[in-house]
């Protein structure tokens, strides 16, 4: 079967540049479109559906910000990752590009390797949207057919499709050490706040299910910023801080509870309680719940954890930070009632991160089989 080459729109009313891209894309394998304008590009992209669009800000007529804003306003353009190209470079523009949907930013004069570089992490993120996608449909025919030479019951159907979830989620994280421990202790984590909340097994077992996916937006984050070891620039940080965005249109549209709980998850488990968060400032109960139960769990296990720019804390230390604050992290920022069962709680998260250090898929089993539904007799 013939394999489709990713389509890549190039926007800019300077021809030269439009020349220097195609250049730089010339041994990448991708196909490419032209635009001088905005009312083309926007023209070519319904015609054409690319798969990424490089977007210059700075045009006569119609600018990039219009034009990003316009695509994100388009059916099919709410999941197209866009690469915004610009000589301005200042924090506000890039802060204003991507609070219109833009997925990146890049300044000019354009460094080949990083051009090429952050094109090829966009067409990932756009090859998991449509992975998901198509997965999505594939097993949703299956449950139509019910297929029993597949899978013999309903349950192993259910359990197949949760695990090509969380290995979508073991793919967001891969580039970390820690892999699969993170993200199944996450799930974990979130269980027992979830059940401690009072929340119903049926919604104890979907946020579960769906928390390892929190943060799959960050395969569009550039190595050279997730994996840094020393403190991020601002303009670094914007960009880390887009994997909340990114994860979330990449989830986006799904008829499944699941991925629609994930992609809520990703959007909101940046979000603190006092409004100083992010993507979006949210403040309270603004914030959903699972977002809310998601961050704490988060943070406990990026504190008991070793990153690029820190050390393992220990159980006390990590206690500590969370009920009285260390100045980057604050009580204020958590729900007040996940903060309460945090205090109750914390010996069991205690005895899952001990337990979860070394195990690696293995502890997606453990997911099913503490959730009530997937209990053995």
């Amino acid at each position: 079967m013939k394999v489709r080459q990713p389509l890549v729109l190039l926007v800019d009313d300077e021809e030269k540049a439009l020349k220097l891209y195609e250049v730089m894309l010339a041994q990448e394998g991708v196909a490419i479109a032209k635009a001088t304008d905005g009312q083309m590009a926007l023209e070519l992209f319904r015609r054409l559906k690319p798969d990424v669009v490089v977007l210059d800000i700075m045009m006569p007529g119609m600018d990039g910000f219009e034009v990003c804003q316009r695509i994100r306003a388009l059916p099919e353009g709410i999941n197209v990752p866009i690469l915004i190209v610009s000589a301005i470079g200042d924090r506000k523009s890039r802060i204003k590009g991507l609070a219109l949907g833009a997925s990146d930013f890049l300044d000019k004069p354009v460094d080949k390797a990083e051009f090429v570089t952050r094109l090829s992490n966009l067409l990932r993120v756009k090859e998991y949207q449509d992975f998901l996608q198509d997965q999505s449909i594939m097993l949703e025919r299956l449950v139509r057919q019910r297929t029993a030479e597949l899978f013999r019951t309903h349950e192993e159907l259910k359990r197949s499709y949760y695990e090509i979830l969380y290995r979508l989620a073991v793919v967001a994280e891969y580039r970390d050490g820690d892999t699969a421990r993170h993200i199944s202790r996450i799930g974990l984590y979130t269980q027992v706040i979830a059940e401690a909340l009072g929340l119903s097994p049926q919604e104890v077992e979907l946020l579960s299910l769906a928390s390892p996916m929190h943060d799959i937006g960050k395969v569009g984050i550039p190595d050279r910023i997730l994996l840094k070891p020393g403190r991020l620039t601002p303009e670094e940080f914007e960009v880390v801080k887009a994997h909340t965005t990114i994860g979330a249109r990449i989830l986006a549209g799904s008829n499944s509870d699941v991925i629609r709980a994930a992609e809520e998850i990703a959007l909101s488990h940046h979000e603190r309680y006092d409004g100083s968060g992010y993507p979006n400032g949210l403040r309270g109960e603004q914030i959903p719940l699972a977002g809310r139960i998601v961050m704490l769990a988060d943070i406990y296990d990026a504190l008991r954890s070793e990153r690029p720019y820190k050390p393992a804390f220990d159980r006390e230390t990590t206690r500590r930070i969370i009920l009285e604050g260390d100045g980057r992290t604050k009580p204020e920022h958590f729900d007040p009632e996940v903060l309460d069962i945090f205090r109750k709680v914390e010996p069991t998260l205690h005895e899952i991160y001990e337990s979860y250090r070394g195990k690696e898929l293995t502890a997606f089993q453990e997911i099913y089989r503490v959730l009530p539904e997937y209990k053995e007799s």
